[in-house]
């Protein structure tokens, strides 16, 4: 048996992920063409490199197929529900800051607090006879911080594409979203609630709780564990 590195698989995510083990000592690159998703891992023995998406790799760490694998926290918290019990938190990487936001018309200029948005939502659905859209990819992060934050009267809608366009599109009257600089939304009109900061997320190194180690496998992780340790 081997343990298993997941990282994602391609753009700067695939790029900054092999440059933080790099300066730690392992080599990991890819092999074969660009379509293929096989990696090979240098510097360390009993590693096998597992080339996925970022959002496939919180699920293969709680079914315990990989060990350890590079991804965002945010995507983490929303796929895994209680997820301190399927997978440990290693090391914040230090790249792909991203904030899981609230974010509203510019124009609500009565809007600016969670308090804001529960009584814009009453109002709203007084006047239209439904509850207040919010476009998100993020459901179950969304809907608890909202529920918990007293907000009532909203509806999530699913976005799988540009988010930030719903409003304009007027599919939602809100949105939920991952913003690293604010700028798109700024284009799109739309302001971030004051006190609407979900979840403050960046890539960061998980090891899986469901994964089987072997005595091999176990040394191999602590040997891991002290490069990246001394590296720092």
């Amino acid at each position: 048996m081997s343990l298993k590195l997941g990282v994602p698989s391609k753009g700067r995510l695939m790029e900054k992920t092999f440059a933080w083990f790099e300066k730690r000592g392992v080599s990991l690159s890819r092999t074969g063409s660009d379509r293929e998703y096989a990696g090979k891992v240098e510097g360390i023995d009993n590693v096998q490199l597992v080339l996925l998406s970022a959002g496939e790799i919180p699920r293969e760490l709680a079914a315990g197929r990989i060990h350890l694998g590079v991804t965002g926290a945010d995507l983490v918290h929303e796929k895994l529900p209680r997820w301190e019990q399927q997978v440990e938190e290693i090391a914040p990487l230090g790249f792909g800051q991203a904030d899981l936001i609230i974010a509203v018309p510019n124009c609500w200029v009565d809007v600016d607090t969670l308090d804001d948005l529960d009584a814009a939502a009453s109002a709203f659905r007084e006047v239209h006879g439904h509850r207040m859209r919010i476009a998100t990819k993020y459901h179950r992060l969304v809907r608890e911080f909202l529920t918990d934050s007293g907000v009532a009267d909203f509806a999530l809608v699913d976005s799988q594409g540009a988010t930030e366009g719903t409003v304009a599109n007027e599919t939602a009257e809100g949105i939920a979203d991952i913003t690293s600089t604010g700028e798109t939304l700024r284009a799109n009109h739309l302001k971030i609630l004051s006190d609407g900061l979900i979840l403050r997320s960046q890539a960061t190194l998980w090891r899986s709780r469901e994964a089987l180690y072997f005595a091999q496998d176990k040394a191999t992780l602590e040997m891991l564990l002290d490069m990246f340790d001394s590296a720092r």
